[in-house]
């Protein structure tokens, strides 16, 4: 007994230190970030388009970036869920859940899941050459909708595994077709769904090897699919590779808008979240 509760003990030990580790690196990340780029925030790096020299300290603001960015990930997200949700239920209602054929699907989305950003851009790059196409806001989106598709799958997968059997039955037996069975599913795991999506937004607003390869960067806010969008994450890349200190403040300036957006996606979809969860059937 005595063994088992010295044992217990540095566990919690770890676990504790685990919480502090992580809590400690992202108060260092918001530190350097609020302390490096609140001089350069405005209301105008908010609400104005570069200016010419901007990226040598001159006037002008990003929002651009802010724009491109909420174009991608909004587009993206919602080509993602029209593509996921089919695949989920496919799986988990037409399929056997232990069936070789739904195995081998969550094996390739696994793989996909692992695959750097980097791989989708250069792969994205390849196609929109060999089919002639330029960088484009359509290139950022499909790209983008490629690499948070197993994002999804996966995320929507593992709850409509855990599903009741019995609440599906219970379907069945009152004659239901497996499109009712979908519908009656779906309000289970809408939960899923919104954590699903508020992964696939995460990754997808941060990622800047996969647009730019395909997005491209432009100092205009695209007005249509076939012009270049610039993005939050490539705004701050460039910025940070510049020699002037005033540019350099404005990246970390941009990096706090990101995390802004991240945080405040964050919440509404935890919300989200615990509003959907009201209706789950245990």
């Amino acid at each position: 007994m005595k063994s088992k509760f010295i044992v217990e003990k540095i566990f919690l030990g770890l676990m504790i230190i685990s919480v502090i580790l992580v809590f400690g690196f992202l108060g260092s990340i918001l530190i350097t970030i609020v302390r490096n780029g609140w001089p350069a925030m405005s209301w105008d790096m908010i609400t104005q388009l570069p200016g010419g020299g901007f990226y040598i300290g001159k006037e002008g603001g990003v929002l651009n970036a802010i724009v491109g960015s909420l174009y991608i990930v909004g587009a993206s997200t919602v080509l993602g869920l029209l593509i996921s949700i089919p695949i989920v239920f496919y799986i988990n209602i037409y399929l056997k859940s232990d069936s070789k054929l739904a195995s081998l699907s969550r094996l390739s989305f696994d793989v996909l899941y692992g695959i750097p950003s980097i791989v989708y851009g250069a792969f994205g790059f390849a196609i929109m050459i060999s089919l002639g196409l330029r960088t484009s806001l359509l290139g950022g989106i499909i790209v983008i909708t490629l690499l948070i598709i197993p994002i999804f799958v996966r995320s929507m997968d593992e709850v409509a595994r855990q599903l009741p059997r019995h609440l599906l039955d219970a379907t069945y037996s009152l004659g239901a077709t497996r499109y009712e069975v979908i519908k009656v599913a779906i309000r289970q795991i809408l939960p899923g769904i919104a954590t699903a999506t508020l992964l696939s937004i995460g990754r997808a607003i941060g990622d800047a090897a996969g647009v730019m390869f395909t997005a491209g960067f432009t100092d205009s806010i695209p007005t249509s699919l076939d012009q270049p969008a610039a993005t939050l994450p490539l705004a701050i890349f460039f910025q940070l590779s510049s020699p002037i200190p005033d540019v350099r403040e404005r990246a970390y300036a941009a990096a706090m808008l990101l995390t802004l957006i991240v945080l405040v996606l964050s919440i509404v979809g935890r919300m989200i979240t615990h509003r959907f969860s009201k209706n789950k059937i245990k």
